[in-house]
């Protein structure tokens, strides 16, 4: 069976502004997804879920319907603040539930191992192989894994970022995902500030920059632990389910195995406006290398 990939469209953009999993930044106008949807169909997936809101329903047909139509398989599931929440929406909750709820949405639309992804980050070609050969040879209830990319190359030049650095045990499997804030290069050093004295992070640190393998056995366990998580968060209207929660809790109850698989992809992707040109450039970058065909989809 051919994996899926699960692509988490539902954000907000709020440092960024605007609808920015929509904006042009390939020669051909491509989306950023747009090239993580390439990859995928190229290494073997054979679906790509979109999790949107609602009224994002039609830019995204808008955008891909005719694009991807006879390539691979597409389906769009809607994350609202009623999904899988079985008593009533506390009446000051405005924020979205988190990435683990985003998942938990697509449900009803994967029954096969899957890969999970951000739809504003560029992975890279390395990243999708090593994901799909994971997802058709290794993935199980008890293994599922993360994608881990080297932090010096995950940095913005245009402002600090913030990272799940990745610790991993002496088996390479994931221990726990630790949030670093405000990370920048300064003087050849990383170096974040987390409201206390800011520290150095070693250049080769494995970051988390939410790409995902799991198996549908993870649907159950987000189920019950979003149940728990809605019921005692019910007084704290910005508190979010994210997927290190979850992952942390397969891991830590003896669930199961999180390997940490390391790519040589560089990532890029959008924090700020002032990113895009940089963006368009290393995307210009790769096509002129050839690793992309001018027009993605010809």
């Amino acid at each position: 069976m051919q994996p899926t990939l699960v692509i988490l469209a539902a954000g907000m953009a709020s440092r960024y502004g605007s609808l920015k999993q929509i904006q042009g930044f390939g020669p051909g106008g491509e989306t950023i997804m747009e090239y993580s949807i390439y990859d995928a169909i190229r290494t073997g997936f054979g679906k790509v879920v979109f999790i949107i809101r609602k009224d994002f329903e039609q830019n995204f047909r808008d955008q891909f319907g005719s694009k991807l139509e006879g390539k691979i398989k597409v389906e769009y599931v809607f994350q609202d603040l009623n999904s899988y929440v079985e008593s009533d929406v506390p009446a000051d909750r405005t924020k979205p539930w988190g990435t683990a709820h985003a998942v938990l949405c697509a449900k009803s639309a994967v029954q096969e191992p899957f890969a999970v992804i951000n739809a504003d980050d560029f992975y890279g070609r390395d990243a999708f192989e090593k994901a799909y050969n994971f997802l058709v040879n290794d993935c199980n209830e008890g293994t599922y894994a993360i994608i881990g990319y080297e932090l010096l190359k995950t940095l913005s030049d245009h402002g600090t970022v913030n990272r799940g650095v990745c610790r991993l045990d002496e088996n390479g499997n994931l221990e726990s995902i630790a949030e670093r804030l405000n990370i920048a290069l300064r003087d050849g050093k990383i170096t974040c500030d987390d409201g206390m004295e800011p520290h150095e992070l070693p250049l080769d640190s494995s970051v988390s920059m939410n790409f995902w393998c799991f198996h549908p056995s993870i649907f159950a366990i987000s189920y019950q632990m979003f149940r728990d998580f809605v019921e005692a968060n019910k007084e704290n209207p910005k508190a979010e389910f994210f997927i290190p929660i979850v992952a942390d809790e397969f891991s830590k109850s003896g669930k199961g195995v999180i390997p940490v698989i390391a790519t040589t992809a560089d990532w890029f992707g959008v924090t700020y406006k002032e990113d895009a040109p940089s963006v368009q450039a290393s995307l210009d970058a790769l096509v002129a290398k050839g690793e992309y065909p001018q027009n993605l989809w010809g």
